[in-house]
């Protein structure tokens, strides 16, 4: 999709919301992405919660400690 085909997409999905919570959301999520920095919510972190992040990201390619999506839809069920 070309930037101006997404820009069209985005502008089409926003013109056709009209919960202004979920809006003002939307906004505010655009806003905090436009003026976020490359890198800050990493260094934002402190040591050791970048070295679990790292440690969750590497069991992750193990099946072995995955769940499927059936069974996580099991569990949290009462949230879905």
């Amino acid at each position: 999709m070309s930037t101006i085909e997404l820009k069209k997409s985005f502008h089409n999905l926003i013109d056709s919301i009209d919960n202004e919570h979920l809006l003002l959301d939307f906004y505010e999520l655009i806003k905090k992405r436009i003026n976020s920095k490359d890198g800050e919510l990493w260094s934002s972190l402190t040591k050791e919660e970048q070295k679990d992040l790292l440690n969750t990201f590497e069991e992750s390619k193990n099946p072995e400690y995955l769940l499927s999506h059936k069974d996580v839809k099991k569990k949290h069920k009462k949230w879905l």
